[in-house]
């Protein structure tokens, strides 16, 4: 049986007593996990909003969350004036944009910058990886102490942005809405918080793959069905458990259950649908279009990113998995030594492949219109190279790129001063961030959420950036 590794800190439960199915009929040996996937640890709590949602240009995105957080002097916002301590090695290249300029390790990404835009002045006050990641997925700051290697996630955590467009938003009800690959970040100890659902319940948690696309033995997870399970079969056992979900009412004259457990329902829904089956099914890719993305785990990924999102995936987080090359293990963009080396050796040849590939792929498609494309950091890294020939964390300053759904390409929105620390002009918060997402997507940016004690937030305090829109 596939098995789900839930959140660390959060048990996943069925809601439904196991051992009273297992001696009614045997039920739950069906070979069924994803329900575990679904179902809520604590019930969802009702959710009120004060005005009607809007229509945006985005049906989906696609947001590669670095895990680290790349130098801004480094990546999108190149320095060549500026001393060899500041400057580092680099000068960066034109693209094919007049006046935009990116890394030369780039070469690849620079030749479709009029299908993104640059934003240089996004700035916060949080150096610590999961308080960081924290505010800039969910649009505020996290509201107790955290460090690396005590952060976890909680049910009492505000949600992340997926989770919002998950429950507010129309979804197909035979895929996931919210996809997470390959795996959840946290390579120090727990996964950080912010990567879920928090308090609007598990309904909306992230779909979690747990596997690694550039690898022989990659499997979607949970959503995979048994080839000895046939679809009539499949049915049979959901009108089965229909049956005495709807019978367990009686039980000891007491009211247990309404009916099928939604969460099960929807995990039926999923394994029996051929869309779910095709939508992660990366060896339907002809070989050049998946050596097109790169025969690594990043470039996998990004590929089967796009097939989700083409087969109507709301939202897939993609991140990197803490490597050199796009697969298990070590520092990844986390380049406090050795960082030179590995943005030439290994980290800019994967992703610049990868993700100017997915650029292409789904401009070809004409799926870029409708789907926003985001290269994420938490924060950027120290102006000034450390003793280690790398750069230190660093948030009062950053960049990131971000294309597609809405947004128009080949601008820069906001400047640093000569050294990339700070905001020089049009300074944009995680907030404004999240409401420009919102805003692409058309999420009602008014809406009031509430937790699980009924206290109010609002969905977001930050304004969109017009400039980009």
């Amino acid at each position: 049986m596939l098995s789900f590794q839930g959140p660390s800190g959060v048990r996943a439960c069925d809601g439904i007593n196991r051992r009273e199915l297992l001696r009614i009929g045997g039920l739950s040996a069906a070979g069924l996990s994803l329900p575990q996937l679904l179902k809520a640890e604590t019930a969802l709590k009702p959710e009120r909003d004060n005005g009607t949602k809007k229509v945006g240009t985005a049906r989906s995105v696609i947001i590669f969350c670095t895990n680290g957080g790349t130098g801004q002097t480094d990546s999108f916002d190149p320095k060549p004036d500026a001393p060899a301590e500041i400057r580092g090695p680099y000068k960066g290249i034109d693209t094919n944009v007049r006046g935009v300029r990116i890394n030369e390790h780039l070469p690849n990404l620079a030749k479709h910058a009029d299908k993104f835009s640059l934003i240089r002045s996004l700035h916060h006050t949080d150096t610590v990886h999961p308080s960081a990641l924290y505010w800039t997925l969910c649009g505020a700051k996290i509201p107790r102490q955290v460090t690396p290697e005590s952060a976890t996630m909680s049910r009492d955590d505000r949600p992340h942005f997926g989770s919002v467009a998950a429950k507010h938003l129309p979804n197909r009800k035979d895929l996931p809405p919210f996809v997470m690959m390959p795996v959840a970040m946290g390579p120090n100890g727990p996964e950080w918080p912010g990567q879920f659902s928090g308090f609007l319940g598990s309904a909306v948690d992230p779909y979690r793959v747990n596997s690694y696309a550039g690898e022989p033995t990659f499997n979607p997870g949970a959503v995979a069905s048994d080839p000895a399970l046939s679809s009539a079969r499949l049915d049979g056992r959901r009108a089965l458990l229909a049956k005495v979900s709807e019978q367990a009412k009686y039980l000891n004259d007491q009211p247990v259950t309404k009916s099928l457990d939604p969460h099960v329902a929807k995990a039926f829904d999923m394994i029996g649908s051929p869309a779910a089956q095709k939508a992660f099914d990366l060896s339907a890719e002809s070989p050049a279009t998946r050596d097109a993305y790169g025969s690594h785990t990043f470039g996998q990924q990004c590929l089967l990113a796009r097939r989700l999102v083409e087969s109507g995936v709301r939202l897939v987080q993609i991140n990197w998995p803490r490597s050199n090359i796009g697969g298990r293990g070590g520092a990844g963009y986390d380049t406090h030594a050795n960082g030179f080396k590995l943005i030439e050796e290994n980290l800019y040849p994967a992703t610049d492949k990868a993700y100017a590939a997915l650029f292409a792929d789904l401009a070809q498609r004409g799926l870029l219109d409708e789907t926003l494309v985001i290269f994420f950091n938490e924060f950027g890294r120290t102006p000034k190279i450390n003793g280690n020939n790398g750069r230190d964390h660093w948030p009062f300053c950053y960049s990131l790129l971000l294309g597609g759904g809405g947004v128009k390409g080949g601008r820069i929105h906001g400047a640093s001063d000569k050294a990339g620390a700070y905001p020089t002009d049009d300074p944009v918060r995680p907030e404004d961030l999240l409401a420009t997402i919102y805003q692409c997507l058309g999420v009602d940016q008014e809406i009031v959420m509430y937790d699980g004690l009924q206290r109010p937030h609002h969905l977001i305090d930050g304004k969109p950036i017009k400039t980009l829109l």
